[in-house]
């Protein structure tokens, strides 16, 4: 079964579960694996991230499949607002934006502003609140997560100035399968070698505050925004993230855990298994809020109205809110979120 083959046919009643088409990204700290481990086909090089599920109007995702396939997310969206869910933050759009990022190099050192300074400084906007799932890590992979003591702000800008300021950040070991939540005002960074799966708010604010002196594809420095960097950054000592007590919950042919809930979204791990079984393991679906799928391992087929959908890893399957019963089966790991 190749990818072309993985649609929902049209006929019949009931909104359907689709597959969607990212949009890439080539920053240049980004490498390879997004292709070779997920089978993205964009050409672009290096690969730094895929937008998987996104309206946002900086990298909306397709619809690959099925009736709406080749249109954008958020022009089917538009059509059918009804598969957004009644959820009050869907109100036009998706308040989220999930991504797949590869960090061949280090990250910028950033930090990003919460809703009420990007409604005011930045036209509306939202703010970026963010949660990175960690799909793997090379051995002595870090990243940056705040300051290890309290710093001024003249003192950090001072730093920035210098090209000092990494002797003032926390960097934290990363491994396969951590989990990190990234509140607005964090100083933080993704180390070189560590792959991700990041849900996040649907915005594309980042104020990079320090960028080791790199040079963009023309030869110029990236740009900085430091001064708007220090108006949002949290300036306190912050202590160093533990990771959550997490328990698997078990039913036939599946296992689920929580990974984070806040008042933005909803993230679960999802364990499917139905080798043995002579049941399909149940999808609950939800009228208050669509949900996604994130296939970050395995591979399997969601059933429902008599249709099918075959997934593969690295598929991103959006399930409109109020759908039909569906069934999973395969051997496969997904994140599921919802609002």
């Amino acid at each position: 079964m190749t990818r072309k083959n993985m649609n929902w046919s049209s006929d019949g009643a009931g909104a359907r579960p689709f597959l969607l088409k990212p949009a890439g990204k080539d920053y240049l700290w980004g490498g390879s694996r997004l292709r070779d481990d997920f089978s993205k086909e964009l050409d672009l090089t290096p690969l730094a991230e895929t937008w998987e599920c996104s309206t946002h109007p900086d990298g909306p995702s397709l619809v690959a499949g099925g009736e709406h396939a080749g249109k954008r997310l958020s022009e089917v969206l538009k059509e059918h607002p009804e598969y957004a869910g009644t959820h009050p933050k869907t109100d036009g759009g998706l308040p989220i934006l999930i991504k797949f990022i590869d960090a061949r190099k280090d990250l910028s050192v950033q930090v990003h502003p919460d809703d009420e300074y990007a409604a005011v400084h930045e036209h509306g906007s939202l703010g970026k609140t963010e949660m990175w799932y960690v799909l793997d890590a090379a051995k002595d992979a870090h990243l940056v997560y705040g300051f290890y003591q309290d710093i001024s702000r003249e003192k950090l800008e001072r730093s920035l100035r210098e090209g000092t300021v990494e002797r003032y950040l926390q960097k934290v070991k990363v491994h396969k399968d951590d989990l990190f939540y990234i509140e607005p005002g964090t100083v933080h960074a993704i180390g070189a070698g560590v792959l991700i799966a990041e849900i996040q708010e649907s915005s594309n604010l980042t104020y990079r505050m320090y960028d080791y002196g790199r040079l963009d594809k023309n030869g110029r420095p990236r740009e900085l925004h430091v001064s708007r960097a220090l108006d949002v950054a949290n300036l306190r000592g912050s202590r160093t993230p533990r990771q959550p007590m997490r328990v698997l919950k078990y039913r036939k042919g599946c296992a689920t855990e929580l990974l984070c809930r806040c008042k933005y979204f909803q993230v679960e791990r999802q364990l499917i298994n139905t080798e043995r079984c002579r049941e399909m393991a149940d999808f609950r679906t939800d009228s208050n809020s669509f949900q996604v799928l994130l296939c970050i391992g395995g591979c399997g087929t969601l059933f429902g109205g008599g249709e099918m959908l075959h997934f593969f890893k690295g598929d991103c399957i959006f399930v409109p809110a109020d759908s039909a019963a569906l069934k999973l089966h395969g051997r496969a790991q997904f994140l599921k979120v919802r609002c």
